[in-house]
């Protein structure tokens, strides 16, 4: 493991997305031979699972068990993990790929903490973890990857095609404060019964964790140590997946399998090549695309450099393969300045906790 050029760490590993990440990856001999993954799972039968469907992918790996939404268990696990990079035990991370996400239709639940389920797996346990790994970092390249969704966008499709934005009162979802999203009392299940509510929650959770990225890159930009580090955003789009496993039969397996792998197959058919943008023709980032496209775009944000990426893509939000603004309230400097704010009183982060000079 010396021998190696970095580590990357992964969260929800076990799902789709993660496991077509982590193909593309074992896929690119470079890569395999260079970087070592360490893969994070919620439970041990997920940890049984990963690890039986890795065996045959020749690198080096590790995985581990961490719950993104127990903010104490983040603390135990980023402190060990930088502890080991240190001692040289594994090598710093090259990434850090925020992957994992929850959605829940027609539930509501939270955490033991008191958040809102779904924005403590996408936001608030990856901001503390990046926040206490920042420093376990390689510090001329190294990557922090938020996996996005166009969700967090009440102008964009999902305004048409799931309803969840069509009335005017969803379309501003950050206001003066983060606490409503935070405490899942926006766009409660008492406010709206139907699978719209959870899937706003989702969109709100996601909205967080792309305001994220400018803030961030912001103040690792004033930082003397860190600054060469980059932190970039990238939709996969909608893929096949589990994603959805909590709204039933029909919307876990029918739609969200069988249904959306045909549409991201046909997709696919009338998409240009992947790495060809809108300009020179058909765009490759369809809707619906495959796990294998989604896949190869998210190893593209965490380890290539090209044309679009350069070497630091800081501060840049893919679809796909091709570079688009975030939403109009995800660039609201008052707004992810809020957030930041809210964020360091959720999570109460010191000073001890973090390598970055400008926490605060």
């Amino acid at each position: 493991m010396t021998k190696l050029k970095g580590s990357y760490l992964l969260t929800g590993a076990k799902g789709d997305l993660g496991r077509a990440l982590i193909t593309q990856f074992a896929l690119n001999s470079e890569h395999a031979a260079s970087y070592h993954g360490i893969y994070t799972v919620r439970n041990e039968v997920s940890a049984k699972l990963l690890s039986d469907s890795l065996k045959k992918d020749g690198h080096s790996f590790e995985i581990l068990l961490l719950d993104v939404t127990q903010l104490s268990e983040i603390r135990r696990f980023a402190k060990q993990l930088d502890a080991r990079i240190k001692s040289g035990q594994i090598p710093p991370l090259r990434s850090l790929v925020l992957n994992a996400a929850y959605l829940e239709l027609f539930k509501q639940t939270w955490t033991e903490d008191g958040f809102d389920m779904s924005f403590a797996f996408a936001y608030l346990g990856h901001w503390l973890l990046t926040l206490m790994l920042l420093g376990s970092m390689d510090r001329s390249a190294g990557r922090v990857v938020v996996v996005g969704r166009a969700v967090h966008d009440t102008e964009s499709n999902h305004k048409a095609v799931g309803g969840q934005y069509r009335d005017s009162k969803w379309r501003k979802i950050f206001h003066d404060s983060t606490d409503p999203l935070a405490r899942g009392t926006w766009s409660t299940n008492e406010d709206d019964s139907s699978f719209r509510s959870g899937y706003r929650r989702y969109g709100a959770a996601r909205l967080c964790q792309v305001m994220m990225i400018p803030e961030l890159q912001r103040r690792i930009d004033l930082d003397k140590a860190l600054h060469n580090i980059s932190v970039v955003g990238v939709d996969p789009g909608a893929t096949p997946g589990g994603i959805a496993r909590r709204g039933g039969w029909i919307v876990h397996v029918f739609i969200g399998h069988f249904v959306m792998a045909i549409l991201a197959f046909v997709l696919s058919l009338f998409s240009s090549n992947a790495g060809v943008s809108s300009n020179a023709g058909v765009s490759s980032n369809a809707g619906v695309r495959t796990n294998t496209k989604s896949g190869k775009n998210m190893l593209a944000a965490m380890l290539e450099c090209n044309p679009m990426l350069g070497d630091r893509p800081k501060g840049l939000y893919l679809d796909g393969n091709e570079k688009v603004p975030m939403s109009e309230e995800a660039r609201d400097e008052r707004k992810t300045r809020t957030l930041w704010k809210d964020t360091l009183r959720y999570t109460g982060l010191r000073s001890n906790d973090t390598a970055l000079m400008h926490w605060q």
